[in-house]
């Protein structure tokens, strides 16, 4: 069903005016109501909307009908056209609060289509204009009677005083139907109860009322149907129902109740009470009567109600007073209904005739003036005549909406929902508009009494009988492919129905309900914009719809080859418009000499035939003048199109050039990215390898020095090894041969227990007690200081492990202790600080596959940073504080994750700040003065863990609290990098 267009249009910033960018005064008049908008309740929506059934046109239709046609015919017309009017509503009123749309919308998407809409907006703009000529001039007729003001002066004064009311739209229009409603139906109600209270017997006068029917107060099938007719003319009022209703909330399960009561009662309801004031009006045109009021002023409801007030008041004086009061608030009500729904409806004509939309209000003002021309000529004279013609379309027009709704839709012929942008619609849907003129030229045919008098008397149930067959005869035939003109790209996306859309031509956002995806402009579209668009020749939709291809087409058809396609194009548009005028003259003529010459009581019958030849001398010259018109106006909408076919070839030229222009500095743009990316990358290869290269050199230094401090460490130990080994192995011989003197010493005193002088003379100069008292001791210490030696030696080995530089299993434990004997001497106390505690807290941990050389050399870098931030805490402190204070270190070791070992360092210091533990293992990167650290022990730390190891290094700090170091490597090497 799509065509993409083969060329765009460029975007031009749409600017609206004041009235139609505030929607306050134009309350969404060519759109969807949006959530935002409907601020109201359902309550007070719903007596908005039952506020517009105060129009007292009702009564003097009531009133009209039972002089006409009596008591019988009229009553049952009323009570029937009433049923009818209330069972049509629901289906329309129901989609409109769903959907939040007004008549118009609906229509469209209900079987028109976008332009076949148009007609139905012209049918509804007059019902509002009619009725509001007809309402004004009731409340003309009430202030010449209180004020004795003329009634073309009352006239005006009645239109002008309706137009600052409906300025602001539903929003003003909320507060005054709210806060007149109580006295509107107090003053309606009140003097029927009177006249039923005081004049009994006026029921029964009213039952049987004749009027002017020849069959009497008795039913007769030809007058019912003709009392019908009139009646029908206000099945239109719905559209002026639904456009409050689409103000409604949504409807949800809280509100339930409340949203159905509003669409019932203040949509198809509003006939309960245009039933009832049909008849109340036909009762106070009868009791009028009955009062000695003539029967052509009792059909004014002024006069009516002064009749019912008399029985309320006994003052003559405020009996006028209160029944002009009662006027004024009725009209006024109804006609600012009137006033806004005609707004509504000429925004939506000639937005879709013009391309342009200068406001609501101006087309408030131009229906208000049409009302107003009305009543100068005097419409109320002729009221039955001029609504016994206009039901006859407007029924047609609501039976092919119905249909639709009821029928089409339940049975999957149309769209389950209502589709009315112009973006997706065909402009013409022969469903509803083929059955609603079908329809409306059979009933006016017959209402103009070329069938005979029954197909006369029941036009209208034929203009609805025939539409609703007809709607979904054509739907079927044409398998529904007129109702959608292409795919709705946001509803088959299923967008959120709350995300608001930007449009692309106003730069305004609005709901995915309201807008539509325009492949012209190549972006989202608001429906307004949409509509007022007249550059795009609806390039979005296929040519099916096109009226100028189907023009060509039929040119062909019917000329074949006599004529060029353009001449043929000519004449076929010369013959349509040309009948088209023609067929309108020919109506307005004879309805005219239909009304005016045959039906006119007072018109001689043998001069109607020279009346008719008059007529036709004037039809043809007008025929004539009707022609030259037509063959000028065809001429000029060919230059049209012609100038807008070459407007739109070199606007086509321009955009291809621009296009081309953009590609190459697309290009451009693109070829300067790529040198600018490959600049880039080059540079971070560069940047890349050089830090490798300096991590890399780094790494040689540290891994050279840590050679050679491996091997110095390694020879060192090895010397100190064989001398202390001697030593060791020997003080057990010296200790057995010292033993053995000793006790040799003891014998010689034993034996000998006076030895000579000179030799007690040698053992008090050598203190020999002491001597044989002290040397097992000193032999003892020497013993002691050989094992430390052995120790520290171990430690050493253990710490370079020269013999170990390959992978293999190893005792962790046994580094970390070798690399706390090695920082013994810092872990000391010393005069100006106490000792470091180790707190040891080792697990049961298997031998781990590692480099361990490489592995204690983490381990010093780990244990000396954590006894250089705890010294560095302890010189903040007072001497006081420091031997008071308690430093730890504590290390742990588990097994984490089944298969790796976790060795945790923590210390008590003051912790690193967040800053400095993002760059705790770069290269380089120290916070210790000059000369204490070189920046590089936590960095090969880290690459010794994660790169060697297949391990983990992270640091956990707080400030206040200290460090943790954690220490992740895997217990088999191979296993993970397998």
């Amino acid at each position: 069903m799509y065509t993409k267009p083969t060329s765009k249009v460029v975007k031009e910033r749409r600017e609206y005016n004041t009235w139609v960018a505030n929607e306050t005064l134009e309350d969404y008049s060519l759109r969807y109501a949006p959530r935002s908008f409907r601020k109201w309740s359902e309550f007070l929506v719903a007596n908005t909307a039952l506020g517009g059934t105060s129009f007292l046109a009702l009564e003097a239709i009531g009133g009209s009908l039972l002089l006409s046609y009596g008591f019988a015919n009229s009553f049952w017309a009323i009570l029937l056209v009433g049923g009818i009017i209330f069972l049509s509503g629901i289906p329309i009123a129901y989609y409109a609060a769903k959907y939040n749309i007004d008549i118009d919308l609906l229509t469209r998407g209900a079987g028109f289509g976008y332009i076949g809409s148009t007609i139905t907006s012209l049918i509804y703009a007059s019902f509002t204009f009619i009725f509001f000529a007809l309402e004004a001039a009731i409340m003309a007729q009430a202030l010449q009677l209180y004020f004795h003001l003329p009634l073309a002066l009352g006239y005006i004064l009645c239109s002008v005083i309706i137009i600052p009311i409906v300025f602001y739209g539903i929003t003003l229009i909320n507060q005054l139907q709210l806060w007149t409603q109580p006295i509107w139906l107090g003053l309606m109600i009140t003097p029927f109860l009177f006249i039923i209270n005081k004049e009994p017997d006026a029921i029964s006068n009213w039952v049987n009322f004749a009027g002017n029917s020849p069959s009497g107060a008795a039913f007769h099938p030809i007058l019912f149907g003709a009392a019908a007719t009139v009646s029908f003319s206000l099945i239109a009022q719905i559209g002026e129902q639904v456009d409050y209703l689409r103000f409604l909330p949504e409807k949800q399960e809280h509100n339930r109740v409340q949203w159905w009561l509003a669409v019932i009662l203040a949509g198809p309801g509003w006939i309960f009470f245009g039933t009832a004031k049909q008849l109340g009006g036909a009762f106070l045109a009868s009791l009028a009567i009955n009062h000695g009021i003539t029967a052509t002023h009792a059909k004014e409801p002024i006069q009516m109600y002064l009749t019912g007030f008399a029985d309320v008041f006994a003052d003559p004086r405020v009996v006028l007073s209160v029944a002009t009061l009662f006027v004024l608030v009725s009209q006024i009500k109804i006609n600012v209904t009137n006033a806004y729904a005609g707004s509504l409806a000429w925004s939506n004509f000639f937005s879709r005739l013009t391309h342009s939309h200068p406001g609501r209000v101006v087309w408030l003002i131009f229906n208000v003036s049409i009302s107003l021309m009305l009543m100068e000529f005097g419409v109320f004279e002729t009221l039955d005549i001029v609504l016994g013609l206009y039901s006859n379309v407007a029924i047609a027009w609501i039976g092919a909406v119905v249909a639709d709704l009821v029928i089409n839709k339940p049975l999957g012929i149309s769209p389950s929902y209502i589709e009315f942008k112009r973006a997706y619609l065909y402009n013409f849907n022969p469903v509803g508009f083929g059955s609603m003129v079908i329809a409306s030229i059979i009933s006016i045919v017959a209402f103009v009494g070329c069938l005979g008098a029954y197909a006369q008397a029941y036009a209208p149930f034929l203009a609805m009988g025939i539409a609703f067959v007809l709607s979904p005869i054509i739907a079927i035939a044409t398998k529904g492919k007129y109702y959608i003109a292409r795919q709705n790209v946001y509803r088959s996306q299923k967008i959120d129905p709350r995300t608001l859309i930007s449009c692309s031509i106003c730069e305004q956002k609005y709901e995915p309900a309201d807008t539509a995806y325009c492949p012209v402009y190549d972006g989202a579209i608001c429906s307004l914009c949409c509509s007022l668009d007249a550059r795009c020749h609806d390039g979005c939709k296929t040519n099916d719809d096109d009226i100028g291809s189907l023009t060509l087409a039929i040119a062909r058809t019917v000329f074949s080859k006599k004529f060029s396609p353009q001449l043929g194009v000519r004449l076929v548009r010369f013959i349509g418009i040309f009948l088209l005028l023609l067929g309108i003259a020919a109506v307005v003529f004879g309805l005219v000499y239909y009304h005016s010459i045959l039906k006119s009581p007072t018109f001689p019958i043998n001069s109607s035939a020279d009346f008719l030849g008059v007529l036709l001398e004037l039809y043809a010259p007008l025929s004539v003048l009707i022609g030259m018109g037509t063959w000028l106006l065809v001429l000029s909408e060919e230059s049209r199109e012609l100038a807008e076919a070459e407007l739109d070839r070199q606007n086509l030229q321009l955009q291809q050039e621009i296009e081309e222009r953009q590609r190459v500095e697309e290009a451009m743009q693109l070829l300067t990215s790529e040198l600018e990316h490959r600049v880039e990358d080059r540079t971070k290869e560069l940047s890349e390898a050089i830090g490798s290269l300096k991590q890399t050199q780094v790494q040689l230094i540290q891994t050279e020095k840590m050679s050679s401090l491996g091997q110095l460490v390694a020879g060192v130990a090895h010397e100190i090894n064989n001398p202390v080994n001697f030593i060791y192995g020997n003080l057990v011989h010296v200790g057995t041969y010292t033993q053995d003197l000793l006790n040799l010493i003891g014998l010689y005193r034993k034996y000998y227990p006076h030895p000579e002088p000179e030799i007690h003379q040698e053992e008090e100069a050598i203190d020999l007690e002491f001597l044989m008292e002290d040397l097992p001791n000193i032999l003892s210490s020497l013993k002691v200081g050989a094992e430390r030696i052995q120790k520290i030696v171990i430690s050493l080995r253990n710490f370079s492990r020269m013999d170990e530089a390959n992978l293999k299993p190893v005792n962790i434990h046994d580094g970390i202790d070798s690399t706390l004997m090695i920082l013994q001497a810092r872990l000391k106390a010393r005069p100006d600080r106490p000792a470091i505690n180790v707190i040891k807290e080792y697990g049961d941990l298997p031998e781990i596959e590692c480099y361990a050389g490489q592995l204690n050399q983490v381990f010093m870098n780990i244990l000396s940073n954590a006894i250089d931030a705890i010294e560095e805490k302890l010189l903040d402190l007072s001497p006081m504080e420091v031997s008071q204070s308690v430093s730890t270190i504590k290390i742990q070791t588990e097994i984490d994750r089944n298969c790796y070992a976790k060795i945790t360092i923590a210390d008590n210091a003051k912790g690193i700040p967040p800053e400095v533990q993002k760059r705790l293992f770069d290269p380089f990167f120290t916070t210790k003065p000059v000369g204490k650290g070189t920046g590089m022990g936590l960095s090969i730390s880290f690459q010794v863990v994660k790169e060697i190891h297949n391990g983990i290094l992270k640091c956990n700090s707080e400030m206040g609290k200290g460090t943790e170091f954690i220490i992740e490597i895997p217990i088999d090497q191979k296993a993970v990098k397998a």
